[in-house]
Parts: C-alpha cells; structure tokens; sequence
C-alpha cells in the first residue's frame, strides 16, 4: 500500500477511537471516520493475542491486499482503522477479503459504478 494511504500516527488512531463509527464482523472490527483529504487512509491493528509476530504479519498483509483491492471503488476522504479478531488465525485470503468487503459495505463506504468521486 502506497504510504501517503498509511495511517501511522497514534493521534490518529486515537480520533478514531473516539470519534469514529464501528462495524463489527466476527473477523474483524472496522472503525471509520471522516479526514479532511482527498484520499483515504487505512491502518491495521494485530494485537499479541493474535500469535506470534509471523502470524500477525501474515494477518497484517491478508488484511491490506483486501483493502487495496477494494481502494479504487471507495468513497474518498475516510480514515480507516481494520482491527484483527482473534477467529481470524488461519484463515484464507478469501474469507479475510469478504470479511473486510463486508465491513466496507456497512459502513457504506462502496462507490456505486461509474459514480465519479466529489
């Protein structure tokens, strides 16, 4: 994922903490809100409960290839925070990928096609 679409400052997790709207999936909880970008950004939370650092690695990169591929069909200007559950050990890039997809669309993120953004 480019850099300039990474949410990495601790404040920024923290508004989205306090201000951000929640979506929970067995899988995963996705916290979002609105940035005052023209882009979106996008952070993934692995905590230790998860495993070992090889295993939330490969959390962490099945997690952000779903979002990449979703990226071109969302709405922009939204911060995204994707939080990792514990039921998401071991499972395969297409379960992760509809668990996120699902998210996206709850939170009411999806472009419809051929929708040109603001």
């Amino acid at each position: 994922m480019q850099r300039h679409l990474r949410l990495r400052r601790t404040e920024d997790f923290a508004r989205l903490k306090q201000s951000g709207h929640v979506w929970r999936h067995p899988l995963l909880i996705l916290s979002v809100t609105a940035n005052s970008l023209t882009h979106n950004r996008y952070g993934f939370v692995t905590s230790k409960q998860l495993g070992n650092a090889v295993a939330r690695n490969r959390i962490r990169r099945l997690l952000r290839e779903a979002v990449r591929h979703a990226h071109p069909d969302l709405a922009p200007g939204y911060d995204v925070a994707v939080i990792a559950r514990m039921p998401i050990r071991g499972k395969s890039y297409r379960t992760v990928k509809e668990a996120v997809w699902a998210g996206l669309h709850a939170a009411g993120l999806w472009r419809p096609k051929g929708e040109t953004p603001p």
